[in-house]
């Protein structure tokens, strides 16, 4: 194996990862709300984690891996909220058609 210069600048760590996770956080969050919010939340722990890398040394990476994953974590943060609002959707409705059917009489649940 070569070694590699160490004045070459590298790609962030996980940076294409976390546009990847960001974006199908985005297109996964009306799965319920909750594969996109779990993506989403993976994709700003990574892009925090990078971020602070980048921060720490930035002639060590490229500065498109650093674009890529800042695209990431915007993408990620709206899929977190859009996973998020869909999620507290849900819930209000189960809890709103629940409170539906214990208010009606049980017979006309069981025959209607």
């Amino acid at each position: 194996m070569e070694n590699q210069n160490l004045n070459t600048p590298q790609a962030l760590p996980n940076s294409t990862a976390i546009l990847v996770l960001g974006i199908l956080s985005i297109v996964l969050c009306f799965c319920y709300g909750i594969i996109g919010l779990a993506l989403g939340i993976v994709a700003i722990v990574l892009a925090n984690k990078a971020g602070k890398l980048y921060k720490d040394s930035p002639s060590l990476y490229t500065e498109g891996s650093y674009k890529n994953m800042k695209a990431g974590r915007v993408c990620a943060i709206v899929g977190v909220s859009l996973s998020a609002l869909y999620l507290l959707y849900f819930i209000i409705v189960i809890i709103f058609y629940g409170a539906i059917l214990t208010s009606m009489p049980w017979d006309q649940i069981m025959n209607p």
